[in-house]
């Protein structure tokens, strides 16, 4: 089965080796296409006999990306001392790392322990779903909704902050009197 998880983070600390231009790549398709990164997933099941990335790269962008756009947060909703720091490790660590982990592992091991097929007579390997690609499966739903809810919004906000946006009477509710 092998998690692997010590040298996939033993390789979060190592720049030099990261893909960045393939996971801005992936980044860029998983948004406009994401069929064409579920292929190449295939190609890499097919050529490397794993799933999950072997590059933390994708991991380190993505929590970099959201550590900005919580600094951008935290500078437009005023936030001093230590609601600054306060908003970019909730994101990062909570958000996305610790949610994404506990989602991971759930799904992990509900596929592993109800969802197999099992190959009893047959002469194939013994199939199992990698915790890695369970993370990465979270990882690649999770930039899509990144750009939505932390950029698009955060571009949004002077018209949704607005005054008057949302104190404007409504069709559906009578006048008071």
């Amino acid at each position: 089965m092998g998690l692997r998880l010590p040298e996939y983070v033993r390789r979060l600390f190592s720049v030099p080796q990261m893909d960045i231009d393939y996971t801005f790549w992936q980044m860029l398709y998983l948004c406009f296409s994401p069929s064409r990164v579920y292929r190449t997933t295939k190609y890499h099941r097919q050529t490397k006999n794993q799933w999950a990335r072997d590059d933390p790269a994708f991991v380190a962008l993505t929590s970099y990306f959201m550590a900005v756009a919580s600094v951008a947060y935290a500078i437009a909703f005023h936030r001093r001392g230590f609601q600054f720091f306060e908003v970019i490790l909730y994101s990062v660590l909570v958000n996305f790392l610790m949610a994404g982990s506990a989602i991971a592992t759930l799904t992990w091991w509900l596929t592993n322990k109800y969802l197999r097929v099992d190959n009893a007579g047959s002469h194939n390997t013994e199939q199992r779903v990698e915790w890695l690609y369970a993370f990465d499966v979270h990882c690649n739903s999770f930039f899509p909704l990144f750009i939505l809810l932390y950029v698009v919004q955060y571009l949004l906000l002077p018209f949704l902050l607005r005054p008057g946006t949302y104190d404007r009477p409504s069709i559906f509710h009578e006048p008071r009197s």
